[in-house]
């Protein structure tokens, strides 16, 4: 159990870094559709880079400009020209998916280098990894699922303990009234936009280089779209988010561990479970009815100064 439970959170660190990058554009006020896109960019350039240079430090780095480089076409279509946000981000998705089919077609079968899968060997945090169940599970991991911890805690901090995480907040709730206050509406968004961009590129890294460390055609596998469902799951909460990455990483490990106890279980139901949860979620999330548990109220909607 300790391992299974070890692995999931292995396989929930990509859907951790997704949803914690939707989250952030989603408090922005913009709901985008193209994590799924920005994912699977992140995976193609992160492990091409890592193939041309050996660097893991640039993989990561090609990994976060190639996510934020599709957020920033999303920001501008949506912010600055005022599209629809839900078909822009599903386009968004649409490009993701081509461009990385289009450039990883020559590494398809190519194993990640070794000197960059080096980077992320396990390594046990000192008195921590100690305790028992706890410290095998969390603290007994690769140097990437501790930056996500700390990307965790770090969003959360920023959201509700600094003032300008109150002012993204306050964009997100109503951006008129936030723009009337002197807080530069666009500049918020498109410096979150972008930064959610960045960090689903980062969950896509992860998966190509660390969770599945060779190339093959859609790496990213859906995931995308359970990171959307996952900010609502979590309640736009941070803390919530990784709980709910890592019980989704459960979720897509879970047919393995059945096999391994002699559990003989058809594929295509295990692979169906994580999705069958998602619908449960969202079908949940129209049920809340606290205002803290609710999205920003001005999710999905454009602002035009003008209209004020």
């Amino acid at each position: 159990m300790t391992a299974f439970l070890a692995a999931a959170v292995i396989a929930g660190t990509p859907l951790l870094f997704a949803t914690l990058g939707e989250l952030i554009t989603e408090k922005a006020g913009n709901l985008n559709l193209g994590v799924e896109g920005m994912m699977l960019m992140g995976a193609v350039m992160g492990f091409g880079v890592g193939l041309w240079t050996g660097n893991p430090f640039l993989a990561l780095l090609g990994a976060i400009c190639a996510g934020a480089v599709g957020a920033a076409v999303y920001a501008v279509l949506t912010v600055t020209l005022r599209a629809n946000q839900v078909v822009t981000g599903l386009t968004l998705t649409i490009f993701g998916t081509g461009y990385a089919s289009f450039v990883g077609k020559s590494f398809m079968g190519v194993p990640a280098p070794a000197g960059v899968k080096a980077l992320f060997g396990k390594m046990e945090i000192p008195l921590l990894g100690k305790i028992p169940v706890i410290g095998p599970v969390f603290f007994h991991q690769d140097i990437f699922i501790y930056f996500g911890y700390l990307i965790t805690i770090l969003i959360s901090i920023y959201l509700w303990k600094t003032k300008k995480g109150l002012n993204l907040r306050a964009v997100g709730e109503n951006a008129a009234a936030a723009d009337a206050s002197g807080i530069n509406v666009t500049l918020y968004k498109y410096v979150h936009i972008i930064s959610g961009g960045g960090l689903c590129g980062l969950g896509g890294a992860y998966m190509s280089l660390v969770t599945i460390p060779v190339w093959q055609e859609n790496v990213v596998a859906g995931r995308g779209w359970i990171a959307v469902a996952l900010v609502i799951f979590a309640s736009w909460k941070p803390s919530k988010a990784l709980i709910g990455a890592f019980l989704f990483g459960g979720l897509n490990i879970l047919g393995y561990r059945l096999q391994s106890m002699g559990i003989h279980i058809s594929q295509y139901i295990v692979d169906m479970v994580p999705y069958a949860a998602t619908i449960l979620i969202v079908i949940i999330s129209t049920r809340k009815n606290k205002k803290e548990d609710m999205g920003p109220a001005d999710l999905s909607v454009p602002y035009f100064r003008e209209d004020r």
